[in-house]
């Protein structure tokens, strides 16, 4: 991209505005070095939810510190500052920044997108009409575009002018206070998708050690975590499919499962352009692997993949049955088929329209046959949502539902992503619903009818498999809020 200025006439407020970013352009590094605690926590959580090595456009990018320190493969920034603008290029010479108004139209027509992240840090106070600006950045997206907002608190609008007022922070002019739930708004209106909030940041200083404590382990508890100065609002743009007839491969780990398997090939739904049937079968002792044998050659005419395991346990299935997948989706069955085969056509539906990215079903919203869950999987499953629901910030009812979608393209992303987390999941379930988290794809839950097996028992060890979850919970909260 060349390195044009872009202009159009501005209001009052805005030039005020853009005059006050000339004047402290020279002196903006030193306030950020003076404020080093808060301006680190806020790089190190953009970090988090943006991957390095991609392409970034920062709108409002003021002397371009953010962009550097997200190390994209492409950075693009933005501001109205000539003066900023100056620093940036100066500073920054592996980067590149255009000087322009970001609410003019002629400014984004300049921008050669698409991007895979859009930025707009603390930018959203400054504009006169949020919703259409919003609105004119659809054209750089894709369906997995990620737009990152972030943003002081309004409820720290007193304490933040008082903190001009005394000379503790750069004088910003007249701001737009907007609340996360403005925020939320705006961006449904200009037709994105909110798919993550967060809050971070209770104290801004360091305090001898205080405010590190305080921010990973207090603030993003419950209640609190609302009285935090930053939020973040990362949203998508709401598009069609990303193809108009993909194929499907449906995993299916079996282990002691032999009267159930023709069952699923019989009851398997036709889904888009084709399913691949994965079996991923497990060290049984009932003749499992040999059913799935004859099952293949009986019926020819359906496209059925054999596999053994060489590991253990069902995560180390999917993940061989997932990394022999030609499907641009993929989709995990039960062997137990508790879970209807012919309910899938509603997770085919669901994510081949865009109305989410990564999809679960849910076993606790319609009754379940008698026998079906054990009350205290049930109570147990039951406490499970409701963690995960606190700590990935996306609604849950139930994550241990077995059935889950998702395209190949995101599990591959979680695949090259999975050293943050670690091999920590013999299940399956917490290693795609955390990636999936950190990837921030949109989480959205099916009810099903869960129904009691008709051959074969359960695979859970209730207590010891119990100690395995609340390891998981440990770890998630860790590794996505006491960052």
């Amino acid at each position: 991209m060349s390195d044009v200025q872009i202009n159009q006439p501005m209001s009052q407020r805005k030039l005020e505005i853009q005059a006050q970013a000339d004047a402290t352009a020279p002196s903006r590094e030193g306030w950020i070095e003076r404020n080093a605690f808060y301006y680190n926590d806020d790089y190190r959580f953009m970090r988090f939810l943006v991957p390095e090595g991609v392409r970034v456009l920062d709108l409002g990018c003021g002397t371009g510190r953010l962009l550097a320190e997200l190390k994209p493969s492409c950075g693009v920034g933005v501001d109205f500052s000539q003066a900023c603008i100056d620093v940036a290029k100066k500073k920054y010479p592996g980067l590149s920044f255009v000087v322009g108004d970001i609410e003019s139209q002629a400014a984004i027509d300049q921008l050669s997108g698409p991007f895979d992240v859009i930025i707009l840090s603390d930018t959203i106070g400054y504009l006169e009409d949020c919703e259409e600006t919003l609105a004119r950045l659809r054209p750089l997206c894709t369906p997995e575009t990620r737009l990152v907002v972030s943003y002081y608190s309004h409820v720290w609008e007193p304490l933040l002018k008082l903190a001009s007022r005394l000379g503790m922070r750069m004088q910003m002019g007249e701001l737009n206070w907007l609340s996360t739930s403005d925020i939320v708004n705006l961006l449904e209106l200009a037709d994105f998708d909110v798919v993550r909030r967060e809050w971070r940041q209770l104290i801004p200083k360091a305090m001898l050690g205080v405010g590190a404590l305080v921010n990973r382990f207090f603030a993003p508890l419950p209640g609190i975590r609302r009285l935090c100065l930053r939020n973040y609002v990362v949203a998508r743009a709401l598009e069609d499919a990303r193809k108009s007839e993909p194929s499907v491969s449906v995993v299916i780990p079996c282990r002691n499962e032999r009267g159930n398997i023709e069952s699923a090939v019989k009851r398997m739904p036709l889904l888009g352009g084709g399913v691949e049937i994965i079996f991923v079968e497990g060290h049984s002792q009932d003749g499992t692997w040999e059913e799935i044998l004859r099952v293949q050659a009986a019926y020819s005419k359906v496209n059925i993949v054999c596999l053994r395991q060489d590991g253990v346990g069902k995560g180390d299935a999917v993940r061989k049955g997932f990394d022999q997948a030609t499907g641009d989706i993929l989709m995990i069955l039960d062997a137990d088929l508790t879970v209807a085969p012919e309910d899938l056509a509603k997770f085919f539906r669901a994510i081949s329209s865009g109305k989410g990215e990564f999809i679960h079903g849910t076993r606790l919203v319609y009754p379940m046959q008698s026998q079906a869950m054990q009350f205290l999987n049930y109570l147990a499953n039951r406490l499970f949502a409701l963690l995960f629901s606190y700590l990935l910030n996306q609604r849950f009812t139930d994550t241990l539902c077995g059935t889950k979608v998702l395209w190949r393209s995101d599990y591959q992303r979680i695949v090259a992503g999975r050293a943050y987390f670690g091999e920590f999941d013999p299940f399956g379930d917490y290693d795609l619903i955390l990636g999936a988290a950190k990837l921030n794809l949109k989480i959205t839950e099916i009810p099903i009818r869960y129904a009691s097996r008709s051959y074969g028992s359960t695979q859970i060890l209730r207590f010891r498999h119990g100690l395995l979850l609340l390891r998981m919970v440990r770890l998630a909260y860790f590794k996505l809020k006491a960052l």
